[in-house]
């Protein structure tokens, strides 16, 4: 769902700012490792660790999305993607993703992405994993402090790029 801040303005709702406050029930998290849990890298693997050493794992989607995180995180070259096509949009738009919101949705992780320029918007209610593909730039990255853990290890049967 895409909301834009003058459509919220002609209904009456007004609470929509992208510079607001972080709110207290999500902590800021930063990637750590991405791979695969699966051998043949069907399955992606994502660490999100908060300064606080909390960590959550997230997994359960494509591979190939593993994949284009780990490119754009190691800087390399990438074959043209849909999250390359969504980048060029907002160069040509001058937009900027300034944040990523990541909440559980029943049994999913979602996210919010929160972009700002010529104009504010907010995409509502997305795939978690194609939200932090998206997030090239590693912008805030937040998620909600009811699903971080804190974690002792990495588990050993994990395979990482």
């Amino acid at each position: 769902m895409l909301i834009r801040k003058p459509f919220l303005h002609q209904m009456g709702i007004y609470g929509l700012k992208i510079n607001d406050v972080q709110e207290e029930d999500y902590d800021i998290v930063k990637i750590t490792h991405i791979g695969f849990v699966d051998e043949y890298g069907i399955e992606g693997l994502i660490l999100l660790r908060a300064d606080d050493g909390k960590e959550f794992q997230m997994h359960a989607f494509s591979g190939e999305v593993a994949r284009h995180i780990s490119e754009f995180y190691s800087d390399k070259q990438y074959v043209p993607t849909i999250y390359k096509m969504l980048e060029e949009i907002c160069e040509v738009n001058e937009l900027l993703l300034v944040k990523v919101k990541i909440y559980e949705s029943g049994e999913a992780l979602r996210a919010n992405l929160y972009f700002t320029g010529k104009t504010e918007l907010v995409l509502r209610n997305y795939r978690a994993s194609d939200a932090i593909a998206l997030d090239v730039y590693k912008r805030q990255l937040l998620i909600s402090i009811a699903i971080l853990r804190p974690i002792p290890n990495v588990c050993p049967y994990w395979y990482f790029v």
